[in-house]
C-alpha cells in the first residue's frame, strides 16, 4: 500500500510539509509507503473551461498538474496539505486541484475514486475550518472515502517549528495517519476477499433549470 503526500505550498519546507511529514510517519510506522509531491512555486492557471482535457485525456497546460495526474495511477490514497491564504487555500493549491479532478472526471481517468484521501490545512491563526470545508469537497466529488482523525486536521504555526509545538496539531496528524492506514488495509482486505467496488451509474448532470 502507498499514500502520496501532496504539498501545496509555495514553501517546499513550510509548514504545510510540517504537518504532511507527520502524517507520513505515521502511515509508514503502520507499513504504509509514502511519496512526496510538491506542486511548486511556480504560477498555475485555473480551469478556462476549454473542454481540452474531455478529448485529450490530460489538462491543456503541460505543467505539474499533468506530472500529478500521471503519478497518481500508481497510489492507493491521498494526503493534500495547503497553507491558509484569506481563509481560503492558497490560490495556487486551488488552481492545480480544480484541473487536477476536472480533469480526471471528463477523461475518465480514475485516478481517484475509491482511494482513501485527507486534506490537513496550516495557518498561523485562523481560516482553517473554512479551508477544510472547502478542500474536503474535491474528494466528495470522487468518491474516496475519507479517514477522520479525532479533531480537525489542521495546524498552527508561522514556522515548521513552531507547528511541531502544536501538540495537539501534531498528535491530530499522527491519528490520521493511522486511521488511514487501517482504512487502507480494510480496502485491501476486502479486495482479497473479492468484494466488489460499487455499481456505478452514468452520471447525470442538471442544473436549476432542467
Amino acid at each position: 500500500m502507498n499514500v502520496l503526500l501532496v504539498n501545496g505550498s509555495p514553501h517546499k519546507n513550510g509548514c504545510t510539509h510540517a504537518a504532511l511529514e507527520e502524517v507520513g510517519r505515521a502511515l509508514e510506522g503502520e507499513g504504509v509507503y509514502t511519496d512526496w509531491f510538491w506542486i511548486g512555486n511556480r504560477p498555475l492557471t485555473g480551469c478556462l473551461g476549454c473542454g481540452y482535457c474531455a478529448t485529450h485525456g490530460a489538462c491543456h497546460y503541460q505543467d505539474r498538474v499533468n506530472e500529478f495526474l500521471e503519478a497518481a495511477k500508481d497510489y492507493d490514497g491521498f494526503v493534500f496539505g495547503a497553507p491558509v491564504h484569506f481563509a481560503s487555500a492558497a490560490a495556487s493549491m486551488s488552481a492545480f486541484l480544480d484541473r487536477a479532478f476536472y480533469t480526471d472526471q471528463c477523461a475518465g481517468l480514475g485516478r481517484f475514486a475509491f482511494k482513501p484521501g485527507a486534506v490537513v490545512v496550516s495557518a498561523r491563526r485562523a481560516g482553517t475550518t473554512a479551508t477544510l470545508d472547502q478542500l474536503n469537497k474535491y474528494l466528495l466529488y470522487a468518491q474516496m472515502p475519507i479517514p477522520s482523525s479525532r479533531y480537525w486536521n489542521m495546524v498552527h504555526g508561522k514556522t515548521p517549528e513552531e507547528v511541531r509545538q502544536d501538540e495537539e496539531g501534531m498528535q491530530i496528524m499522527r491519528v490520521l495517519g493511522r486511521n488511514m492506514a487501517w482504512l487502507l488495509g480494510c480496502i485491501q482486505a476486502g479486495r482479497q476477499a473479492g468484494l466488489p467496488l460499487p455499481e456505478q451509474e452514468t452520471r447525470i448532470n442538471t442544473n436549476y433549470i432542467r
